[in-house]
Formats: C-alpha cells, structure tokens, sequence
C-alpha cells in the first residue's frame, strides 16, 4: 500500500455506528471489520484464512469472531483460538489484525504495524462529542474519487462562492478575504480572514440588521486528509472572543484508489435539544455535500486522465495553494515510509 502513509490515522467511522455486530467498510483497498470487545475495539481483515470467506458474515461468541464457513474462531489479535474439526490450530491461521483508537466519539485505524501505533499523532476532534453545553451533528457520504480531490476542494473555500450558491455562498465575500497558507510542524492550514463585510448567512440571527462584521474561515489539515474547519463571526474590530465559531469536521479516507469516505460534523452550542434544528442542519448540509461539491469533485475526478493529477498540469490561482501543498506532503511522508 504504498499510495497511502502509514505513519498516520484514517478515521474508519463514528464509534455511535458500531454497535453489537460491528461494521465492514474498504480502507486503503482492504475490507475490514471493525468490532467492540472487552477492553475496546478491534478490527481485522474481513476474510477467513481458509477460504476467504468474509469474518462478517460470522458470529460473534464473546470477543471472539466466529467464521460463519467453517466455524474458524479468531481473537481480537487475529489469531485463530477454536479449530472445530481438531485440537490443533493449522499453521498459518491467523488474520491481519490492525491497530483501533476510539477518541472523541470518532474510531482511529492506524496506518502502519500495529507496535508502531503512536497515539500521539490522532488529530484532536474533542468538539465533536456533544456535552451539556454543546450538540453536534453528523453524516457521512461515498464519493467516486480520490480522496485527495476532496482534499483539494476542501483546503480551498473559495470555491464556496460558485459550487455552494444554494446553500453556503457568501455573497462575494471571499472576494474581500485575505488568504493565508501556513505550516506548523505536520499541521498545515488554509485560512481566510474577511473584515468588515456584511454578516453572511452563518451569522443571521446572532448580529444586528445592517452590521459589518469580521469573518474568518480556518481549516486545519492532518495527514491523510483529517481536517477541522473553524467558521467565525465577531463585530467588526471587536476581539474575536466577542464573536461565535462553529467547529466543523471534514475527514476523508480512502476507500481505495476511486472511492472516498467521507465524514462530517458541525457543532452548535444553542437550541440544543432541538430536533427541528437538526434536521435543518442535516438537510444543509446534506445538500452542500451531496448535490453541490460531490457532483463537482467526482466530475472533476472522471475528467483527468490516467496519467494522473500531476501529469495534466494544473494551473496554480494561489488561492489552491492549501490542496497543492497537502499533497506535497503526502507524497513526502510516502517516499520517506518507502526508503
């Protein structure tokens, strides 16, 4: 798998999806399932040593998985404990089992050898769990591309202002932005600072009719594609401290080479039992995704050749600066796993 670091976290899905059975779901071109034992969550290769039938279409018999073929149980760590036609554990019956941190309601798959797992490295998310003062809401869709791509759209948000007209365009206020790209040891982030502008449509009903407003717009990248997007308003020339943010996340992972995970989150600290502001919530933002920036990303996808991104020589505007310089990064952390 060297298109992918392995030095890094992919979110494999919201720990609330797990439930009694588990899921499956392709990571990096493997199928995996992901189960809850006894002292956390495992996860192994969806397929049986013996022939390959999928460990999910098992049973579960405490925190083992019982193969559903031929009755193979195997322990979290892969290893297979229970042979049902003998005493003895044929050789070599053991699945790939893989390293899963369970962290701020988000399930963590490390990318390399499990005894290298540094925990260290896990993107902090603490918004997403809802608390007494806070409610989040979450989705997720597939796209039919590269998650790099997404990663591209989402490190530049000045496309706002053209995919987003039905939902999240800011009535030409990127145009009255600055853009800044900025890296911090592995973190690298896109910001965009826009001062005195009229309220766009995140800050109506929290600032008066008429005011000018500072608005920023922060997204924090880690690899492979773990970002955090900060949406703020204050008054203008006001401490920003007066103002509000919405933290929202954006985590893609790759499903393999043409397909993409991705999950998302926004967190309010307001009308917090509301279901009708959840609903509103998730139908905008089902929108923005699904029937604006998904449309236009798998297209742009299908669009390049086979010689892939860099061979049909993108142009550069500088405000995709963010996109170009994530990818520079992954392509580094891949030569330095390599060699």
């Amino acid at each position: 798998m060297a298109d992918y670091p392995a030095r890094c976290w992919y979110m494999a899905g919201w720990a609330d999806d797990l439930g009694e059975r588990g899921f499956t779901r392709e990571i990096r071109g493997q199928r995996l399932l992901f189960f809850r034992t006894s002292e956390g969550v495992a996860a192994l290769l969806d397929r049986c040593p013996h022939r390959f039938a999928p460990l999910s279409m098992g049973s579960r018999d405490g925190d083992r998985v019982v193969c559903g073929y031929h009755g193979l149980a195997f322990a979290p760590d892969g290893q297979c404990v229970h042979n049902p036609f003998a005493d003895r554990i044929p050789a070599g019956a053991k699945v790939p089992a893989f390293c899963v941190v369970e962290r701020d309601g988000i399930l963590w798959l490390w990318g390399g050898a499990r005894e290298e797992a540094d925990e260290n490295l896990i993107p902090d998310f603490a918004f997403v769990p809802d608390t007494p003062t806070s409610r989040t809401v979450r989705g997720y869709t597939l796209m039919q591309a590269h998650y790099e791509y997404g990663t591209d759209n989402l490190m530049d948000l000045s496309h706002i202002e053209f995919v987003h007209k039905g939902t999240f365009a800011g009535q030409g206020v990127i145009f009255a932005g600055q853009h800044k790209v900025r890296l911090e040891g592995a973190t690298l982030h896109s910001d965009w600072w826009m001062p005195g502008i009229a309220p766009p449509s995140v800050a109506r009903g929290h600032v008066p009719d008429g005011a000018l407003v500072d608005h920023w717009l922060e997204m924090r990248w880690n690899a492979p594609a773990s970002m955090r997007l900060m949406v703020g308003v204050c008054p203008h020339g006001a401490a920003r401290e007066t103002g509000f943010e919405v933290p929202q996340a954006h985590i893609l992972t790759p499903a393999n080479d043409h397909q993409t995970h991705y999950f998302w989150s926004s967190t309010r600290y307001d009308a917090l039992e509301s279901a009708e502001v959840d609903a509103a919530l998730l139908t905008l933002f089902g929108e923005a995704f699904d029937q604006e920036d998904k449309p236009m990303i798998e297209a742009a996808y299908a669009n390049v050749g086979s010689g892939g991104f860099w061979a049909e020589k993108p142009l550069s505007l500088g405000i995709d600066q963010g996109g170009t310089r994530a990818r520079r990064l992954i392509e580094a952390m891949i030569a330095r796993e390599i060699h």
